[in-house]
């Protein structure tokens, strides 16, 4: 639990789905245990949030990612879709991954648009995961 306490509690991504545009609001929360190292987007008009808490997250966000832009949305779409399908098929298998690296599952429906902040944050968390987990979740994992 220590190095991804609650490394995705974006499962409170999505509580009801909407149709239409969507905007993402970026904050850094600097209340709790971990100062500096929450992301968090929140649409309060389609009822969903992220939050990604993961030491280290957000330096690396500002230092190592590429820049927003760099990949298309769809680009991004796609790769969130597979990594999170690989994501949710490890929480369910706990004997064969470690459950302090894949404790809640993510809801992410690909037929939403989300946007495209939301996309690059999602993607670029997962980038983030299997480079600093050693992790590979599918396919080429680029070093950053």
């Amino acid at each position: 639990m220590k190095k991804g306490l609650v490394l995705f509690a974006i499962i409170l991504f999505l509580q009801y789905s909407c149709t239409g545009t969507k905007s993402a609001v970026v904050n850094n929360n600097t209340t709790g245990q971990v100062l500096n190292d929450t992301v968090k987007i929140v649409n309060d008009s389609l009822q969903y949030e992220v939050i990604i808490i993961d030491n280290g997250y957000s330096t690396w966000l500002a230092s190592r990612a590429l820049p927003r832009n760099y990949h298309s949305q769809q680009f991004l779409e796609l790769k969130n879709q597979l990594y999170v399908n690989e994501w949710n098929n490890r929480v369910l298998q706990p004997q064969r991954y470690s459950p302090s690296l894949y404790e809640l599952t993510i809801n992410y429906d690909p037929s939403i648009n989300y946007g495209y902040e939301v996309n690059y944050l999602i993607y670029n968390y997962m980038i983030f995961f299997q480079n600093t987990y050693k992790q590979k979740l599918y396919g080429y994992v680029p070093l950053r």
